[in-house]
């Protein structure tokens, strides 16, 4: 009787990658991590599973209806929806035990119930550092943000890139200044969504709030400015918006692009943006957003801010921080889908060792002396023609085969085959390593 199957198949919103992309996905980590260890980042790997009262002390609305959550014994748990909130609790828990300002990068996957839909994932990596600073943050961590996102998407290279900033402190004020306060949130939405409708189609929804006519042009001059960094802060200046709120927003911009600049952030890679309106209810000054120029369709590629505090709904400490955020596994799926991601082969192993017959023992003596000069080896023992193991190392983008037969054993020598070329050379395997290692 024949056995009943199971259907292979992965949930809706999952990304499961054949190894040739899944080396490309890694490199894209490794590159990240990389440069925020650079920066003197510290690794922090919270738990993907916490209590649900813990992980939900803050959670609301649509974010509340995304989580996964499941009872275990007498425990309520749930799956991480982002690793900010862990962040929080982390820092709350051993803040006698941190040094301040405490700078952290965490990678990891996080999980949210969101309809499964082209470009949205149920699970995926985030890639975050955040500074967290005790009652105080100095203004010039915010500066150094903006030199990490360069710094990365540089090496990433993508194309060109440029990185937006703002401050939400020069929307508070400017709201206070015209007494829009009570509609600043609803303005903010709309404000936010200037790419997609227009400047016409924002003046319209902006009237149905019932601002008067001589208000929404101060709000379009304001969003809408153009010119150099310096011209629209000096612009900002001419507003002479007599708040105390919108003056201390613009020092604090005016300081953080100066240093953005010392930083080493070109021109061309930095825009004062002042229609950025992200988080409307969690950043309170700087806030960054990163597009692709040529691709500014997909959204932003790395976004974050300054917070005023923390972890409120854990502790009595006030803990402000600012910090940035790359969703790795959108981003890649993105840039794949638009061909953006690096084509050209690429493998896990350098060399391949192959036997010329049934006897391998010599081929697993070679390949130890090959990975103690740290070169990625693999050694084919399945018992096939050497056409097929020849073939093997070409469909899996391994640049060099190792052949070993009776006369290389002969001669205490290998034979070195680059795949690529067809070249192949009897020589020792100390001139081996220095051809591969050239690579």
């Amino acid at each position: 009787m024949k056995e009943n199957k199971v259907e292979p198949r992965t949930l809706a919103g999952f990304m499961e990658l054949l190894p040739e992309k899944q080396i490309k996905f890694n490199k894209m980590k490794q590159i990240i991590q990389k440069n925020y260890e650079k920066f003197g980042f510290l690794p922090l790997d919270t738990p993907i599973i916490e209590l649900s009262d813990v992980l939900l002390a803050k959670a609301g609305g649509e974010t509340e209806k995304q989580i996964y959550s499941f009872e275990k014994g007498d425990k309520n748990l749930s799956l991480r929806f982002d690793l900010t909130v862990p962040l929080a609790k982390y820092v709350a828990m051993n803040y006698g035990n941190l040094s301040f300002p405490f700078r952290r990068y965490q990678i990891g996957k996080v999980y949210r119930g969101e309809r499964a839909q082209k470009g949205r994932f149920r699970e995926f990596y985030q890639c975050d550092i955040d500074i967290i600073g005790d009652e105080t943050l100095n203004i010039l961590h915010d500066a150094e943000l903006p030199s990490i996102i360069y710094n990365i998407f540089k090496q990433l290279d993508f194309g060109d890139f440029v990185i937006c900033i703002n401050n939400r402190k020069l929307f508070t004020g400017l709201f206070e200044y015209l007494c829009l306060t009570e509609k600043s949130v609803y303005i903010m939405r709309i404000i936010d969504k200037i790419d997609k409708i227009g400047q016409d189609n924002v003046k319209e929804e902006l009237k149905q709030l019932k601002i008067t006519d001589e208000k929404i042009e101060t709000i379009l001059k304001f969003i809408l400015s153009q010119g150099t960094n310096e011209e629209k802060v000096k612009m900002l200046e001419n507003l002479d918006i007599k708040n105390v709120t919108f003056q201390k927003g613009l020092e604090e911009l005016t300081q953080v692009v100066k240093n953005i600049k010392i930083l080493g952030v070109p021109e061309e890679n930095l825009k004062v943006d002042l229609s950025i309106a992200r988080g409307l209810d969690y950043y309170t000054g700087t806030v960054y957003e990163t597009f692709l120029k040529e691709h500014r369709e997909i959204g932003s590629i790395c976004s974050g801010g300054r917070y005023e505090n923390l972890a409120d709904f854990y502790t009595n400490k006030k803990l402000p921080g600012v910090g940035i955020s790359i969703g790795l596994t959108r981003l890649f799926d993105q840039l794949d889908n638009l061909g953006l991601i690096n084509q050209e082969k690429t493998s896990i192993s350098k060399v391949l060792v192959v036997s010329m017959d049934e006897n391998i023992e010599k081929c697993l003596k070679v390949a130890t002396i090959l990975r103690q000069n740290n070169i990625n080896t693999e050694v084919y023992m399945e018992n096939k023609k050497i056409k097929a193991k020849f073939k093997y190392a070409d469909k899996i983008d391994i640049p060099y085969v190792i052949v070993i037969g009776e006369e290389e054993i002969k001669e205490n020598k290998v034979t070195l085959k680059k795949l690529e070329t067809g070249k192949q050379n009897l020589i020792t395997i100390e001139q081996a390593i220095e051809i591969i290692n050239k690579k």
